[in-house]
């Protein structure tokens, strides 16, 4: 894989944990947690693929193979660091509606 196709599977997998998250969210809005949670794996299934691939980027550089550093590689590491800041912040926002649906006495889908 050259440089640009990493980048952009990088990008790839970050916003399809972003999105999966966002979706999440929603889910739990609506006290879908069990739809919450699988979107939630989801996005962690594709986190791990993002970092497979930065991790792979990581290990040539320590063996000596030293990558050009180029915005759009800013760009997707910026990417991928959201998508995970976002899965973070999303999955304790999800633990709040589950104790604001318990305290209200609301059923939700699990």
């Amino acid at each position: 894989m050259n440089l640009e196709q990493i980048i952009f599977t990088i990008i790839s997998h970050a916003g399809n944990a972003r999105s999966n998250a966002f979706e999440a969210l929603k889910y739990a809005k609506e006290g879908n947690f069990g739809k919450a949670e699988e979107c939630l794996k989801k996005a962690s299934e594709e986190l791990l693929e993002a970092h497979h691939v930065q991790t792979d980027m990581i290990h040539k550089e320590a063996a000596g193979e030293k990558q050009e550093v180029t915005l759009l590689l800013v760009h997707a590491e910026d990417h991928l660091m959201n998508a995970i800041l976002a899965k973070e912040l999303i999955t304790e926002m999800i633990e709040l509606y589950k104790i604001i649906y318990q305290t209200k006495g609301a059923t939700y889908n699990v």
